[in-house]
């Protein structure tokens, strides 16, 4: 770190997930000076590769803002990463050298929420690859599952390929009834079940999130397997958007993925109380970086 002592200029977010990683320079009235991405940027790849495409994206971001590198002294940085709670994460993270006046970090689903609702209390429900439930109220921030597929996630992406998988087994054996659906899960795997364990063994849940669109483009033609999985998905996507309600907030945002072709199989209720975002976030991420200037 810098020990030269420079009024602080900008603010940088950074959105750090497991695809890619996005970053966004603004001056400290909010207008965006310059972008950046990168490859992914979570913990779970290590927080040294983290790292990494964090520093390749402020820098895809400098460069695109016209700022020298050098200006970093004059940058206070919020982060958002993915995997951040993951056990010693967030200690090696704040051990790392870094060329900023200051710097934060957070998870990319609490700066997600963050963005979603300008950094007032407010919740998300993601629904993607795998799902969660997030809220912050008085500042403290409350949570409802997403531990992790297969235990945990439902109704994500990744529980609806699992889902398919399951009962395109079971119609093969006989145990339940052919579906269109079920017989083109099979088909992907040369309707072999040996095939399919062998997939298993090395599957994760991006993989098995890839069955997620034919399972929702199957129940919109009524295929009855089909509809019952993501029946049963929206449910618990509507359990956890009410947990956000019993957590104290008077509005949830559905993000991820999945949000937007499951949106239509949620409750009544549950619909009625769902907002759109006002930011992203990259966003909330420059709103961590605010907020931590005034500490």
């Amino acid at each position: 770190m810098s020990a030269e002592k420079r009024p602080i200029r900008y603010l940088l977010g950074v959105d750090g997930g497991g695809t890619g990683c996005r970053a966004r320079i603004v001056d400290l009235k909010g207008n965006t000076m310059g972008q950046g991405l990168s490859g992914p940027a979570t913990t779970r790849l290590g927080v040294a590769g983290a790292w990494a495409s964090i520093m390749k994206a402020w820098a895809a971001a400098a460069e695109d803002a016209g700022l020298d590198p050098e200006a970093a002294p004059e940058v206070q940085a919020g982060i958002g990463i993915a995997g951040v709670s993951r056990k010693g994460a967030l200690e090696e993270l704040h051990a790392l050298p870094h060329p900023f006046a200051g710097i934060s970090f957070i998870s990319d689903g609490a700066g997600a929420c963050l963005g979603a609702h300008s950094g007032r209390d407010g919740a998300i429900v993601i629904a993607g690859t795998g799902s969660i439930g997030l809220a912050f109220v008085d500042g403290k921030e409350l949570r409802a599952g997403g531990y992790g597929f297969p235990i945990s996630d439902e109704g994500s992406g990744a529980d609806l390929g699992l889902k398919a998988i399951q009962l395109a087994l079971r119609a093969y054996d006989g145990r339940v009834e052919q579906t269109p659906l079920l017989r083109e899960v099979m088909a992907r795997f040369h309707d072999t079940p040996a095939t399919v364990i062998g997939w298993m063994d090395g599957a994760t849940a991006t993989d098995y999130a890839t069955l997620a669109p034919m399972v929702m483009r199957h129940a919109d033609q009524g295929d009855p397997a089909a509809r019952r999985i993501v029946q049963t998905a929206a449910e618990q996507i509507d359990a956890l958007v009410r947990r956000m309600f019993d957590y104290g907030v008077s509005l949830v945002t559905l993000l991820g993925g999945l949000s937007g072709p499951i949106e239509p199989w949620l409750s009544p209720d549950v619909r009625r109380r769902l907002k759109p975002a006002d930011g992203d976030a990259v966003s909330g991420a420059i709103i961590l970086a605010e907020r931590s200037i005034a500490k």
